[in-house]
């Protein structure tokens, strides 16, 4: 009886888990959406939208320190709580990272892009994919799955150093454009920080199917 009521409580928390992790993939998607068509009330909707983000990771903790005193689980149970608690806190940087990004499209609003928005959004689109696959294979607990999902943050890391390399460009060319390109670069770290913690979640999951650490995508 004792057990089952413990395998309950787990799946509870990680359908927690599940949730808070859907809700910051939307946060990136729509801080992302919000730059590209300078829609304020979207970005500030994304800014608001936080603290729900914040609360499901306080709540996440408590039932997480609860299992703990209650059940006072070990082996892989305890490996169970603690990736939980740790991928939280991946997830809730990520969010601070999106919240970065509607920052960045209120600073534009009333600024003209000096060229097109492609690079940003496509790079988005690989982050987010790498989160909702991670989330799929957190779900499956599918270690190789995680390890593949974790070499997707090279792709992630390109679109970064071609953003980077284009806007030094650009502001060496257009002294105008310093202050717009570098809110863009902000803009392009945060989001290759998204891919570093997503990849920080797949080690999580190779952690919680190996028993032990092993750091992914040098």
């Amino acid at each position: 009886m004792l057990r089952s009521q413990f395998e309950e409580q787990l799946k509870e928390l990680h359908q927690q888990l599940l949730t808070m992790g859907i809700m910051v993939e939307e946060a990136v998607h729509k801080s992302v959406k919000s730059l590209v068509q300078k829609d304020i009330p979207l970005a500030e909707a994304v800014i608001e939208g936080d603290k729900l983000i914040n609360d499901a990771e306080v709540n996440i903790e408590k039932s997480c320190f609860s299992l703990i005193a209650l059940q006072q689980p070990v082996g892989s149970d305890l490996r169970r709580i603690a990736m939980t608690l740790k991928v939280a806190t991946d997830l809730e940087r990520m969010a601070d990272h999106a919240v970065s990004i509607a920052k960045a499209t209120i600073h534009l609003k009333d600024e003209t892009y000096a060229k097109p928005l492609v690079d940003i959004p496509l790079m988005a689109e690989l982050a987010q994919k790498m989160l909702r696959d991670t989330l799929d294979a957190y779900i499956e607990m599918n270690k190789d799955e995680a390890i593949a999902i974790s070499k997707r943050d090279d792709e992630v890391d390109a679109y970064f150093k071609k953003i980077f390399l284009d806007l030094i460009d650009l502001m060496k060319s257009d002294r105008a454009s310093i202050s717009q390109s570098s809110h863009l670069l902000l803009v392009a770290q945060y989001l290759e920080r998204i891919g570093d913690y997503t990849t920080n979640i797949c080690e999580w999951i190779v952690y919680m199917a190996a028993g032990k650490m092993i750091e992914l995508n040098n």
